[in-house]
């Protein structure tokens, strides 16, 4: 759920609800690199799913290391053990996800 913020406005004395929403990134592993028109692009698993990544911002990444991958782009280079927490932790929030959606009544027929 994204942080709820009121903010005043001085100059009428409104009141505004905003949200802030927050990113997610999800660990992956590189399995291959490559380079096209000078940019660094890799092979990346995120589990049973292989898409092609931008390496760009992390150009000493080779093939076995560990990525944050946020909309296409790896952000950050991470060991075997963060990333074995973060797809734990994905994998909670997903069995979360679905027992929300049985409570609400909202599961799939």
């Amino acid at each position: 759920m994204a942080q709820r913020n009121v903010v005043t406005a001085r100059r009428h004395g409104r009141r505004f609800v905003t949200e802030r929403a927050m990113c997610l990134a999800v660990p992956g592993e590189v399995l291959s690199t490559s380079e096209k028109d000078g940019v660094s692009y890799g092979e990346v698993r995120f589990g049973g799913i292989t898409r092609e990544v931008c390496l760009h911002a992390l150009p000493d990444v080779k093939p076995g290391d560990f990525v944050l991958v946020h909309v296409g782009f790896a952000i950050a280079r991470i060991d075997r053990e963060e990333a074995e927490r973060a797809w734990e932790l994905l994998g909670r929030l997903g069995e979360l996800g679905e027992e929300a959606e049985i409570a609400l009544g909202e599961e799939e027929t």
